[in-house]
């Protein structure tokens, strides 16, 4: 793990943890079923327990145990990604801290049996026309996978256009030999 890296990684990753964990605490103490204006009716807290995926996404009474088995291959992905980084890929680190610290916290939810799913609580919208409720590990994981597929995408296409040097023509120095 270059050293460069883990340095930037490590604070954000903890940073979105932290904020994700208190935010969510935050919003089971204080926030009810009934949602609580912020900004008029475009940001609301209404609290919501969330046994599926995103935008409520559920395969069934499993979905828990799916969840979290699926959940971690990834982060194991994204770990051999992290390691793979280019020291001072600032860019790349950073979307990975992201997606890793949304999914260890939405993870923690998932484990946590006193909850019968993932907080969610931040609801956007107007009158009936609302986004799906979701919490700082949901925005922390969209975001740094929209710079994950950013960046990727940028070495892609940087592979592509790359020329490849030509091998050498070979020098035979010496005396011939024969083959037998």
């Amino acid at each position: 793990m270059p050293r460069s890296n883990a340095r930037l990684f490590w604070p954000i990753f903890l940073a979105v943890g932290a904020l994700d964990f208190f935010t969510k605490a935050m919003a089971t103490r204080m926030v009810r079923q009934l949602p609580q204006d912020v900004y008029g009716e475009w940001i609301r807290f209404t609290l919501v327990y969330n046994p599926g995926a995103a935008f409520g996404l559920h395969v069934g009474q499993y979905s828990r145990w799916i969840f979290m088995v699926l959940t971690m291959v990834a982060l194991v992905i994204l770990g051999r990604l992290f390691a793979a980084t280019r020291p001072g890929d600032s860019i790349r680190t950073i979307s990975l801290a992201l997606v890793c610290g949304g999914a260890v916290g939405n993870l923690i939810d998932r484990i946590n049996l006193a909850r019968a799913g993932v907080v969610d609580f931040i609801d956007i919208g107007f009158g009936d026309s609302r986004w799906p409720t979701f919490n700082v590990a949901d925005m922390a994981v969209s975001i740094g996978a929209f710079l994950l597929a950013w960046v990727l995408w940028g070495e892609d296409t940087e592979s592509e256009t790359v020329p490849v040097p030509a091998p050498a023509p070979a020098t035979v120095t010496g005396e011939p030999r024969e083959l037998s």
